[in-house]
Parts: structure tokens; sequence; C-alpha cells
């Protein structure tokens, strides 16, 4: 009975993962295509300009959001898994409101500040007015996250799995055409454009399953104020955490030029975007499970481990492959004229190998609601990646900024792994050191076959590492999980 329940355990997690994985394979193919034509029509300096556009309302949003679609999550979520509906009304109720709130207020401020933002990120022309066109952009965002937070913690996976897809595919074919026929001018236009389509899509799935309740009575306020209190360290690691990627790209603006930014922001964008193939799952289910978890001791530590080794299992063969097919990935994805971010690819991508032990771990004092601890890693984590990042550059140009991101990810891993055993009692299991040792080694080899000068050796080297990663992963999750003997069920019963 027991280790049925290990299986079902393994095999949900596995599940959720597997939808949310496949959600973001049909998300990024859509990227791809994305990509590749922004790419070729804006080139790298186009890319630079939009993401520092990007950057700057994220670090906004991230100021005046109060961090509530965080702490909503869990409050939302606490309500749901006791099963009280009016709470739940409640919760989302207040979630909206402040949501409301936060948006007029981050408004406002980038309507404000928007001529020192001119002069904060740029050296070269007036962009004030760029800044104030962006202003309902970070309200929009304010509010998407709102419905956002209202349906993972209602654990509605395949509502937020729908989102993806088509908040990415919209994203296709309304702003492609804008840079068609007028590149950099319709940079402005199409980030309002987007979030626009993506609150709209948002709040049509979310008011279906929560009909929309909006009320300013000092009740709700105050309960919003309890929200706040948890999720001012979240307020704050937001702004040391945008802000520590807007002092990344200003620097490269100001000491490279605007083309380094866009190829930084081109490499980032790849490491993250394939690595949320797996991690997108932990915000949407393994956060809301996590946060039903009591205390710690056993259960917290099985459930965080277990989490862990699905994770590494998937994402080992995907890295593998990822490391060896960067020489082609990349002037697919982009062009020709993004081929130097391919060093830095090649030492980042490593650090996503740490991010899978270490983002199950995060997520603990999150669920505790211990925002200080959070705040604490957060901004080790932030203050590491701009040093980091920053010397690597100066040393070694883009290369040395990868090697920035892999130590800076390795001094977060240890922090983190040293605080989880001090403060909530978290150890590795014996399986997750056991899967740690098979397949951190096989990440080094593909990145040391980076170097081999043979095109076939190379080739064939890489190969060589991916279907032997492939074949360590499938058989565990095999052993693991009954999907195997449910997907052979099902095809015998077609046949």
């Amino acid at each position: 009975m027991e280790k049925q329940e290990r299986q079902d355990n393994y095999t949900h997690i596995l599940k959720t993962t597997g939808l949310f994985g496949g959600v973001q394979v049909i998300t990024i193919l859509i990227s791809i295509v994305r990509t590749k034509l922004v790419a070729v029509l804006l080139g790298p300096q186009g890319m630079g300009l939009m993401s520092l556009f990007n950057s700057t309302t994220k670090v906004l949003g991230d100021s005046t959001g109060f961090g509530i679609p965080m702490s909503g999550v869990r409050e939302i979520s606490d309500a749901y898994e006791n099963g009280d509906e009016e709470k739940v009304r409640c919760s989302a109720g207040v979630v909206r409101t402040w949501c409301f709130i936060t948006a007029l207020l981050g408004m406002v401020l980038c309507l404000v500040l928007s001529p020192l933002l001119n002069r904060w990120v740029f050296t070269w022309g007036d962009h004030t007015l760029h800044f104030i066109l962006l202003a309902p952009v970070v309200g929009m965002t304010a509010i998407t996250g709102g419905e956002l937070a209202i349906l993972k913690g209602l654990r509605q996976l395949r509502h937020l799995a729908a989102i993806s897809v088509y908040n990415v595919f919209l994203t296709l074919i309304l702003t492609v055409p804008l840079f068609y026929y007028f590149h950099e001018a319709a940079i402005v236009p199409s980030l309002i454009l987007v979030a626009f389509t993506q609150m709209i899509v948002t709040i049509a799935s979310s008011y279906k399953i929560c009909p929309p309740r909006l009320s300013f009575s000092k009740i709700t306020i105050l309960r919003g104020v309890d929200m706040v209190k948890l999720g001012i360290a979240f307020v704050i690691a937001g702004i040391i955490n945008s802000g520590t990627d807007f002092a990344i790209r200003s620097f490269f603006n100001v000491h490279a030029d605007l083309a380094v930014v866009g190829l930084f922001s081109a490499a980032y964008t790849v490491i993250m975007v394939y690595g949320s193939m797996v991690f997108s799952a932990m915000e949407t289910d393994y956060f809301p499970r996590l946060s039903a978890v009591k205390g710690t001791g056993e259960k917290l530590n099985d459930t965080v481990n277990k989490q862990i080794e699905v994770t590494l299992l998937l994402i080992s063969p995907m890295l593998v492959a990822l490391i060896v097919s960067l020489p082609i990935l990349v002037p697919l994805l982009y062009s020709s004229k993004f081929l130097p971010i391919i060093p830095l690819l090649q030492v980042g991508i490593l650090a996503l190998y740490l991010r899978a032990v270490k983002l199950p771990i995060a997520y603990i004092s999150l669920s505790k609601g211990d925002s200080l601890t959070f705040l604490i890693i957060e901004s080790i984590a932030c203050i590491s990646m701009l040093v980091f990042v920053v010397l690597g550059y100066l040393c070694n140009g883009l290369r040395g900024s990868g090697w920035g991101l892999l130590t800076a990810s390795a001094v977060e891993f240890v922090v983190l792994l040293v605080y989880a055993r001090c403060k909530y009692r978290y150890t590795f299991s014996n399986q997750v050191l056991r899967y740690i040792v098979m397949i951190y080694p096989l990440g080094i080899l593909a990145f040391l076959n980076t170097y081999n000068d043979s095109v076939l050796n190379y080739w064939i080297s890489g190969i060589a590492l991916f279907v032997v990663s492939l074949a360590i992963s499938l058989n565990i999750l095999r052993s693991k999980t009954n999907l195997w003997n449910t997907l052979k069920r099902k095809l015998l019963r077609r046949e």
C-alpha cells in the first residue's frame, strides 16, 4: 500500500510536469517562429531595446505589486484545501481589489518617473514618451497577475495551460506584422498590445471559474493588508531581482553597446525558456501542494525530494541535447548574427542542473510564509548574479558572463542548502544524492565535448551522451510510476 502511494505521488508529479512541459513545448515551438522572425526583423539592437523596456516595466510592476500574486496563491490555496467556498470567494475578491489598486499605483509611478527612467536607462535619445506610453503595461500586468494567482490557488491546471498557449499564439500573430511594417517603431505598441491581450485572455478564463467580486470595504482592505505584510518581502525581492536584471542590461548598454544587450538577452531567454519546460509546473502545482504540508520533518522532506527527483530525471536529457545542439539551434532560433552567444550558453546551461535541485528547496520558505528567509536568499542570489556576470564579462566577454551565471547559481545553491538544513531540517534523500551523482557528470561531459575540434567526433559523442542520459531517466521513471503500464493498457485497448 505504501509503495502504491509513493508511485501515485511520483505519477502525479510526472503528469503535472508533463502537462505543463507539453504546453511549454507548444509555446516554445510557436516562440521559435516568433523569435526567429523578430530577430531577423529587429536584429540584436532592436531586441536589446525591447529588452530594456521590458525590464523597466517589470521593475516598476514588482515595486508596486506588493507581492499579491504570490501571497494570494497561498491564501486561496489554503481556503481551497479546507473546502471553504465562501473564504475562497472572499480571498479572490481581496486579491482582485488589491491588484486593481496596485495596477493604478504602478501606472501613476511609471508616468511620474518617465523623465528619470529616460535618463537612467538610456545614454542616447529621448525615450520619455515611450515610458509614458508603457504605463498601461504595468497596470495590465498587475491585473493579469492577480487573475493567475486565483487560478493557481484553485488548482485550475488545464485552464492555466490553455492560457499559456493562447497567449504565445496571439503574441505571434499580433506582433510580427507590426515589426514587419514598422520595425523598431513597433516595439512600444507591441508591448502594450501583448499586455492587453494577455489580460483579456486570463480574465476570460478566471471569471468563468470565479466570478468577479470587487470590494473597497474596510474588511477587504484590512484582509489585503495581511497579504501585503507577507508580500512585502516578495516586493523587495522582486525589486532586487528586476533591478539586477535592469542593472546588468544597463551595464552592457553603457560599457558595450545595445547589440550586446540584445545578445545577452537572447542567451538568457534560451536558458530560462527551455528550463521552463520542466520548471513551469513548480509554481502552478508543486507550490500549492507544498503549502498544504504542515510543519517540517519527514513529510516535508519527502514532498521536496520527490519533486527534485522527477525534475532532475526529466531535465537531464533535455539539457544534454540543448548543449550539443547549440551550433544548429542558435541560428535556427535567431540568425547568424547571434552566434557569439553560443559560448555563453554552453556554460550557462549548466546552471540549470543546479536550478533543478535548488528550486524545489527554495519554495519551502514561500510555502511557510517565511518571507524573511525568501528575501535573504533572493538578495544573495541577485547580488551574486550581478557581481559575477559583470566580472565575467570584463574578464572574458560573453563567455565570461556565462561563467558568471554558473558561479552565481553555485553560490545560491550552497547558501540555500545550508539555510534549509538549519531552518527547516531539510536533507537530501539517498535517491536524490544518487541521481545527482549519476546525472551531473553527463552534463559536464556534454560541456567538455564542446571543445572537441572534430565535427564528427563532436556529434557522435554528443548523441551518445544524450542516449545514455535519456535511457537512465526513462528506466528510473518507469520503475517509479504507473504511467508506463497505463500507457500500455490504453494502447492495447485501442488495438
